[in-house]
């Protein structure tokens, strides 16, 4: 093993498959990464077997395989009120459901953290609620009139038709049993209504959490805002969604502006596969 032919290897990985058009060509950038990371862990063994003095494989940091976060998918605001708009508001699921989709996309929370609101967590007289967030830190979120009805609407006809007769304490979401709802079944429960809003496949909990953060850097709010309502800890973690609508504008200004066509500067192909010395 050497160094060219190493480089041929990461070539073949990010080229397998080109011929057939079935699929986009080559492994991710990410798997690239975790195979050189086993062959390596591969040749410490055979170094400390004594076969080799050294590995020539270099450590992941070394890798000339850039692995880029792929950009979180969100909803367009005519999407999200077409799923929002997916419960039927007749039956106390429905009002359920309806309130969970809601909360998620006005508040814009993660899953563990609407999993696990409580009764006493909702402040009805300021239309906030208190998250635990990750590492167990608590932050105030707000919500607006179109979940504030839905809350309210859920609390005074939905819940109780569930939780009449449970004593599984004061969890806010609840099951036909009134017990807490699991994490996979509100995840279900947003897949549901995607397909039955005819939206596309792959929406989850938390592309309604990219909308929300998506929807709010589109009506200009602060980006440190927006951090604090999503309880990130880091702000850069925040400008990924930054990311997300310069690609948006940029598509629309493609799409409508007449000269855009002409406008459009080249973009180099580079082979990001191939090591560099």
């Amino acid at each position: 093993m050497d160094r060219q032919l190493l480089r041929g290897y990461v070539a073949f990985l990010a080229t397998v498959g080109r011929s057939d058009g079935a699929r986009p060509a080559g492994y991710a950038r990410v798997s690239i990464v975790r195979k050189l990371t086993a062959l390596r862990t591969f040749y410490n063994f055979l170094v400390q077997e004594g076969w080799f003095q050294s590995t020539p494989v270099p450590s992941a940091r070394s890798f000339p395989v850039k692995v880029e976060k792929p950009l979180p998918s969100f909803l367009g605001k005519q999407e999200a009120t077409r799923l929002l708009a997916a419960p039927d508001d007749d039956n106390p699921a429905g009002l359920r459901d309806r309130a969970i989709l809601e909360v998620l996309y006005a508040c814009g929370v993660r899953l563990a953290e609407l999993q696990g609101m409580d009764l006493g967590d909702v402040y009805h007289d300021r239309r906030e609620i208190l998250v635990r967030g990750k590492g167990d830190k608590e932050r105030w979120t707000l919500y607006g009139t179109p979940a504030e009805e839905a809350l309210d609407r859920y609390l005074e006809d939905g819940r109780p038709h569930f939780a009449a007769t449970s004593d599984h304490g004061d969890p806010l979401f609840v099951n036909r049993y009134g017990a807490r709802l699991s994490r996979r079944s509100i995840e279900k429960i947003v897949r549901d209504y995607a397909a039955r809003a005819g939206l596309k496949e792959g929406i989850h909990t938390h592309t309604l959490r990219h909308s929300f953060a998506s929807h709010m850097l589109e009506g200009d709010a602060d980006l440190r805002v927006i951090q604090e309502l999503l309880g990130h800890s880091s702000v850069s973690t925040t400008q990924l969604y930054t990311h997300i609508t310069k690609q948006e504008a940029r598509r629309a200004y493609m799409d409508f502006h007449p000269l855009a066509a002409s406008s459009e500067p080249e973009t180099p192909v580079e082979d990001d596969a191939t090591p560099e010395e």
